[in-house]
């Protein structure tokens, strides 16, 4: 890029002369901001992004102890989140959004663990024969229960923006709606809530029947209504709902999420699945009312650590065999 400046004209002398207008931009889900000002009456931008993280033990044993102010916004079962800041004194504003997970698994830890992914082909008699197995294995162990604790009304009641009855064709399929543990609350173009249903025989998009897509679509009106009549600056069109598959736990549920967060890998293509797409092939799909999603072969990345690859799909590419029936 050339020599560093020396002069009046380098970046060390030009900033604290920066005058701000107004701010410009704010992406990276508020990790960058623009800023568009003057310097010595002439027009200039301001593009600040915070840097990474340190990566060394010893800096962060140092950073964490840093954390204050923190403000809960919300706790269940193992799971705590809320805002802090990365100063000492009250008047910092919240810098900082934290999760804190206690007491954690083996499977959080493998979970948030860097680790390659692999894409993988699903049959209708691989989910039948291995998969199902494993999703009842997983329901089994009592993951659920913060979910459970949302529905049943005991935690996390003051959060729920959203509880609707259904159509009232069926006696539980009732649903509502929050925002997500990762969202930090107050930046729009970030906004990511959650939609849980009530019933709990539809573990996974796989459980999604031709009779369901009334339903769907009723829940999909239903959480656009609500999430735009109460984020007012935000409009049908900028949201985007989807499943994921395979979900990170076996209870059906929706994200909603602004259109300009950031697409990460958890709206990648192999892991995230428009709502209106699978409403729109459950519609086309052949056959009576019972026909569906379990019924489709499916294409999706897993994790290298997670035990669908560890304990079905890498076995099966070892010994070179098909995951059927």
């Amino acid at each position: 890029m050339g020599d560093i400046r020396s002069d009046s004209s380098a970046a060390e002398a030009l900033i604290p002369r920066f005058r701000l207008d107004r701010l410009l931009n704010q992406d990276q889900g508020g990790r960058r901001v623009t800023l568009l000002g003057t310097i010595d009456s002439s027009q200039a931008l301001l593009i600040v992004e915070r840097a990474a993280f340190p990566t060394d033990t010893e800096t962060l044993r140092s950073f964490h102890s840093t954390i204050a102010n923190i403000k809960t916004l919300g706790d269940n079962d193992i799971y705590r989140w809320c805002l802090a800041s990365s100063g000492a004194t009250d008047t910092v504003s919240a810098d900082l959004k934290v999760n804190l997970i206690y007491p954690c698994t083996e499977q959080h830890i493998k979970k948030y663990s860097p680790q390659g992914v692999r894409m993988v082909a699903e049959t209708p008699e691989t989910y039948r024969k291995y998969i199902r197995p494993f999703m009842k294995s997983k329901r089994d162990e009592g993951r659920l229960n913060w979910v459970f604790n949302i529905i049943e009304g005991r935690t996390e009641q003051a959060d729920v923006i959203l509880r609707d009855s259904g159509q009232g064709t069926e006696a539980d399929d009732g649903f509502l709606m929050l925002p997500d543990l990762n969202w930090d609350r107050k930046t729009t173009t970030s906004l990511h809530l959650l939609g849980l249903v009530e019933r709990r025989d539809i573990w996974s998009l796989r459980d999604l029947k031709k009779k369901h897509i009334e339903w769907l679509k009723h829940m999909r009106e239903k959480m656009l209504d609500a999430t735009v009549g109460i984020y007012k600056e935000v409009e049908k069109d900028q949201l985007k709902l989807y499943v994921h598959y395979q979900p990170t736990y076996y209870h059906f549920h929706i994200h909603i999420v602004h259109a300009q967060l950031e697409a990460g890998s958890t709206q990648a293509t192999g892991k995230a699945f428009g709502l209106e797409n699978i409403i729109s092939q459950l519609e086309t799909m052949a056959g009576g009312p019972e026909s569906g999603m379990e019924d489709v072969s499916l294409t999706y990345y897993v994790g290298e650590a997670s035990e669908l690859w560890t304990d079905i799909f890498e076995p099966q590419k070892k010994s070179g065999k098909a995951l059927a029936g």
